[in-house]
């Protein structure tokens, strides 16, 4: 059985502990503290004398190994040291992973910038150039310290978990099983259709809302779901809209990719998996934080049964598109 500390694992997350916490890290805090949107990880603006304010991330204990999180770490800061804009930690005391009691924390430069416009394609272009330099580095040796985009991890793991713990209500139980089994299958054919796939370091959750758009173009923000996988995965997320309008914002994006990184073009193939495993892994997600007393109040309309209803309906077309 989960102890509290697992379900509640925050709880002793104080305002005094946050500052003190930083300050152990070498920073001398001036008593601002904003807390910002995050529910993986706890996220704030910590405010510094005589300084530009920092962010510090408190990550979720027992989630990643200090191993898979200094992987991250040296990602960001190899993408940094080639003028790849990506917000990497501060180096502190000579570290980027510090600890304070129970928790685990790196600290960030504080960046600005506006939200990516989905619809434009002119960034989308710039975003493709943007992921084909990232693609570029991160092709050149893998992660050996996180995990991999698959189907047993992001699908089969993602539904047994749901099917164990009870998440599904029981008049839908069987039907889900059905759909979800058919749908696993057909995502490994996917899979085997697209082979040879080179799996590489990937940001792995590249959506809009971690892209920050600036005079310069994009930065990219929030490296921690970071794995290894096909490099489609960090493009289909920016597409938005009928098929027709994704096929156009796509090429766009390939346009610019290719200028800086080859692409294999069968990976196309995998959009629709892809967006099937990222339904089943995103719900597991959910479930697995239910005990976090955030996620209830935070997203009200999960666990419920329009919500299970829903979910089947999105695979059952998930699957009806991939036959």
């Amino acid at each position: 059985m989960e102890s509290d500390n697992h379900k509640t694992p925050y709880a002793n997350l104080d305002p005094s502990l946050i500052l003190t916490a930083i300050e152990s890290a070498g920073f001398q805090c001036n008593g601002s503290l904003l807390a910002l949107n995050s529910f993986e990880n706890r996220v704030y603006q910590v405010g510094i004398e005589d300084s530009a304010p920092i962010i510090a991330k408190f990550y979720r204990p027992h989630r990643w190994t200090n191993e898979a999180i200094l992987e991250e770490h040296q990602f960001a800061l190899e993408l940094k040291e080639l003028e790849i804009p990506v917000v990497a930690p501060l180096i502190s005391n000579e570290n980027t992973l510090h600890h304070y009691q129970e928790f685990r924390f790196a600290l960030f430069p504080r960046q600005g910038g506006r939200a990516l416009e989905l619809d434009n394609l002119e960034q989308l272009e710039w975003m493709g150039r943007f992921i084909g330099r990232l693609h570029a580095v991160s092709a050149c040796k893998p992660f050996k310290h996180r995990i991999q985009l698959n189907v047993k991890n992001y699908g089969y793991d993602s539904y047994h978990f749901l099917i164990k713990n009870n998440f599904i209500p029981d008049y839908l139980k069987n039907k889900f099983s059905d759909i979800v089994e058919s749908l696993l299958k057909k995502i490994e054919e996917c899979f085997e259709n697209a082979n040879p796939i080179q799996n590489i370091r990937l940001h792995g959750d590249c959506h809009a809302g971690n892209v920050l758009w600036n005079s310069t173009g994009p930065q990219i923000v929030d490296l921690d779901d970071c794995l290894m996988g096909p490099a489609i995965q960090d493009m289909w997320m920016l597409l938005s809209g009928t098929p027709e309008q994704m096929l156009i914002q796509l090429n766009r994006i390939l346009d610019g990719y290719c200028e800086f990184h080859d692409y294999n073009p069968r990976e196309i193939h995998l959009i629709e998996a892809l967006r099937a495993l990222r339904l089943l892994q995103y719900s597991a997600w959910l479930a697995k934080r239910w005990d976090d007393p955030a996620f209830p109040r935070s997203f009200p309309w999960f666990n419920t049964p329009h919500y299970w209803q829903e979910l089947l309906d999105d695979l059952d077309d998930q699957l009806q598109g991939l036959l």
